[in-house]
């Protein structure tokens, strides 16, 4: 602080040195207790340094010598000042004409005092430019055309619409409140009046659950009832109709088993004979014949094409191609006419047009149900929710020599556990998959111990 005030005593205690700011005239010095700080370490200097005296000066110097052309004190005092020898009792009018008609020159300490640099100032290139002027000039023809026509613009329409009544939320009534109802703490059931931090804090309010969640991902129901024909004292007819279906199954599968086989099966006309070995064998031994080239029709056929190409090189007379455009028109104007004809024709098949209408209507009507009645069946189907189909279980079924008499002799079929599982990925809830697949990494080492060496 205390170097500071020195530049300040400095820059302001220099003789001759007029300082254009007012700041810095030495009647701002302010004497205050000098702060004890240890100088000589280089993390101080700038920590307890102020400079802004010191550039306030320099900055106070530039000044003089862009606006004077140097300092003020190292000017004479005839450029500075002059003798005033005008009658003092004619005060001159601000702004006011002279003898001659021109107005009064400033003083020349009002020209003193101007900025008088030999550097021009940068011109301001985009002064002159307007971004979007193209753009801007558009939109306003477009707003006068729109307002030409009464129409307004839409911040307008927005401002002229009536204001909608502000919704008043009614706010929860807190612990804080003093005019809140009292509720006991240690009663049994929960507080009808009770704020909703409480609620929270206590668990007795649930969690807004969301409607995704509420969602079921197919209409199958969690556990399928069994057909009548899988009891275990079925009714004929219902044992035949499960046999039925399940014989079906099989017959699907059949049918893809047989489709893969054709499709791998070796064509019989590809197997190698003989005959066709031999002649792999002999293939380039034997020179076949060459069939002579037919040169007359090739060079009958060289002279049509030059004298097509001849042709159509021949340049068109002007009266050819006034005709070709005369029957152009004609046939523009016969397609025109015929256009108009059949345009007034249909006035007269309004009663077909209209029954068209009605049955193109029909049909779209029964798509649209065949649709929704397609969309309803596919939700009760597994979807694709992995790289593996669904793959449906076999049906339990006992063939009629196997049906039990009673519950006593019945023998238990299938799995729950994998009943469950199918079910789960037939409802979407999991996606298909396989069986892990065991590998070991290591082979197993067997070690023959000593005390079965011993018994051996």
């Amino acid at each position: 602080m205390a170097a500071v005030r020195r530049h300040r005593r400095v820059a302001a205690s220099q003789p001759g040195f007029l300082p254009l700011k007012a700041d810095l005239d030495g009647s701002g010095l302010t004497t205050g207790r000098r702060k004890r700080v240890n100088k000589n370490k280089k993390k101080n200097w700038n920590k307890y340094s102020d400079i802004q005296d010191v550039e306030e000066f320099l900055d106070d110097v530039r000044l003089q010598e862009r606006a004077a052309g140097g300092l003020i004190a190292d000017k004479p005092d005839d450029s500075l000042f002059f003798v005033d020898t005008r009658d003092q009792k004619r005060v001159p009018e601000p702004g006011g004409v002279g003898k001659k008609g021109r107005n009064s020159k400033p003083l020349r300490i009002d020209l003193i005092l101007q900025p008088n640099s030999c550097i021009a100032p940068p011109k301001d290139v985009l002064a002159h430019q307007r971004p979007n002027a193209k753009k801007e000039r558009r939109i306003a023809q477009k707003a006068e055309k729109l307002a030409a026509m009464g129409v307004l613009p839409r911040r307008q329409k927005l401002l002229r619409r009536p204001a909608a009544a502000p919704s008043i939320k009614e706010k929860p009534v807190t612990s804080k409140d003093p005019e809140r109802n009292f509720y006991d703490l240690w009663s049994a059931g929960s507080p009808e009046t009770a704020d909703l931090y409480y609620l929270e804090q206590t668990k007795k309010k649930l969690v807004k659950r969301p409607e995704k969640l509420n969602e079921k991902p197919s209409v199958l129901p969690a556990v399928e009832v069994i057909a009548p024909g899988g009891s275990y004292n079925p009714d004929f007819f219902s044992h035949q109709a499960l046999l039925l279906e399940a014989h079906e199954v099989e017959v699907q599968k059949l049918k893809a088993e047989e489709r893969l086989q054709r499709k791998m099966a070796i064509n019989k006309a590809d197997i190698a004979t003989e005959v066709s070995t031999f002649k792999e064998q002999i293939e380039g031994l034997v020179e076949e014949e060459e069939e002579p080239k037919p040169e007359v029709e090739q060079v009958a056929g060289d002279v049509d094409e030059s004298v097509s190409s001849a042709a159509q090189q021949e340049k068109k007379t002007e009266k050819q191609r006034k005709k070709e455009k005369a029957e152009r028109i004609k046939e523009l104007q016969k397609k025109a006419e015929r256009k108009m004809i059949d345009s007034r024709q249909q006035l007269f098949k309004l009663r077909s047009i209209s029954a068209d209408v009605k049955e193109m209507a029909q049909r779209t009507k029964r798509r649209q149900v065949q649709r929704k009645a397609r969309q309803e069946a596919q939700k009760s189907l597994p979807r694709r929710l992995g790289k593996l189909k669904f793959q449906a279980p076999d049906l339990d079924v006992q063939l009629s020599d196997e049906i039990p008499g009673s519950l006593r002799t019945l023998k238990p079929e299938g799995s729950i556990l994998k009943d469950r599982f199918k079910s789960l990925q037939k409802r979407n809830l999991i996606e298909p998959r396989n069986r892990a697949k065991f590998k070991r990494k290591h082979k197993l080492k067997y070690v023959e111990k000593r005390a079965f060496r011993e018994i051996k």
